[in-house]
């Protein structure tokens, strides 16, 4: 894939769009109010059939689960799915691309409250639950008609993710007793399903080893507290909070995968997978950041009079918008690749994940602090959008794995061979 496709810059036109007329007059209270993100992302899904099409996928899944496990009460071996190319030539992974580059324009935070919500914690659902709990629980994720929140990070874990986790599940008779506190976790004020991961309390293991477990939790339940919105540095419409869980009973039937067995199994491995799903988005998200940034500081280096002329017939800011383009034509290219992996039912493996979030993450980064010295004082004062998109750009670098985290990753894979 080199280009968008005629179907996909329908898309992405009636994305932009919706994007200016519903979202971009409304920045300001979802920024810097008391305005929750959820409704008009809501609109925004109902507007362009994403739900319906998360509920036809979602059929179609449970039924391939009900068939492999009558297979295998039947006493058959369940046959591997082979992943096949897609049959509409990329569009439907555009689908889920295009939005979040389009949001990402003007309000990267919703592009997070939503990823995390019908991205992760439904993902997490789906691969590890069992049918009963995907019916009970993910459906209402993937349509955002119930928020989610995907609880992994502590105060004291940080990129330690698994070996300094303290959250824990206890076993108490058929059903287990959970404690722990999370941390930075998004949507975790307005989330009514909640992936909480901690470990099993296993005295005679040591504590780095013991196994990962994943609970569903829900609003409301005794011993649960959500912590109201934190303030942080960017993406404000994307609200963070603190998770409280003191000595929340729950049955196994919370238990993703309802054995311990199979989920300490897939707790460590299921995880990592759901980074890689995070870190392949951050570059749709570092290319809608750069290309607003791109689109701004061009307009700004036209119209802006110094010495005399225009500012953009200096060297080096020539020099600024050169490295802009660079960094959009390769973030873009990484998308695209990304698109024509999953049309083709093929995906990234960690490493590459990794590597495409480092490298967009940094780019998107530098676009912003570079377009904010293109505007020299301007660009300093909220009243300019660089202001608010160099704020953004930083947490990509941060979150779903800091810069270091994704440099040990690539290396250790390729060491490894």
């Amino acid at each position: 894939m080199i280009e968008w496709s005629e179907s996909q810059q329908m898309i992405r036109d009636a994305v932009r769009k919706f994007v200016e007329t519903e979202i971009k007059p409304r920045v300001e209270d979802l920024e810097h109010g008391d305005t929750p993100p959820y409704e008009v992302l809501r609109k925004m899904i109902r507007t362009f059939g994403m739900d319906e099409l998360a509920r036809q996928r979602f059929g179609h899944q449970i039924e391939k689960d009900r068939k492999a496990e009558a297979a295998r009460a039947g006493g058959e071996s369940s046959p591997r799915e082979e992943k096949r190319p897609r049959s509409d030539g990329g569009d439907s992974a555009a689908m889920q691309i295009i939005p979040i580059i389009e949001l990402c324009r003007f309000c990267p935070g919703l592009v997070t409250a939503m990823g995390v919500s019908m991205g992760l914690t439904a993902a997490s659902i789906m691969s590890k639950g069992t049918i009963a709990q995907k019916e009970r629980w993910a459906l209402d994720l993937l349509t955002l008609e119930k928020i989610g929140a995907w609880a992994i990070t502590e105060p004291g874990s940080g990129s330690d993710a698994f070996g300094g986790m303290k959250a824990s599940a206890r076993r108490d008779g058929d059903g287990y007793v959970l404690n722990g506190n999370k941390t930075f976790i998004t949507n975790g004020p307005y989330a009514d399903t909640i992936v909480f991961i901690c470990k099993l309390d296993e005295p005679e293991v040591d504590p780095r080893d013991r196994k990962i477990l994943h609970f569903v939790l829900e609003r409301g339940m005794p011993g649960l507290v959500q912590s109201k919105p934190m303030r942080k540095m960017g993406l404000h419409s994307s609200p963070t909070g603190e998770l409280f869980v003191e000595d929340v009973r729950v049955g196994r039937d919370r238990l993703l995968g309802e054995s311990e067995a199979r989920a300490a199994a897939s707790g460590r491995a299921g995880a990592k997978d759901t980074f890689s799903m995070e870190r392949s988005g951050v570059a749709a998200m570092a290319l809608g950041i750069i290309e607003r940034c791109l689109e701004l500081s061009l307009d700004y280096a036209r119209s802006r009079v110094q010495f005399g002329k225009p500012i953009g017939e200096f060297q080096l800011i020539q020099e600024k918008i050169a490295t802009m383009e660079v960094a959009r034509v390769n973030v873009q290219n990484m998308v695209y690749r990304h698109i024509e992996l999953v049309a083709s039912g093929k995906s990234m493996t960690l490493a590459e994940a990794s590597a495409m979030k480092l490298y967009s993450a940094r780019a998107a980064s530098e676009v912003a602090m570079e377009a904010v010295q293109l505007f020299g004082g301007n660009g300093y004062m909220a009243e300019y959008q660089v202001e608010q998109l160099a704020r953004d750009a930083k947490v990509l670098q941060i979150y779903a794995g800091t810069d270091e985290i994704q440099i040990s990753q690539i290396a250790r894979s390729l060491l490894a061979g």
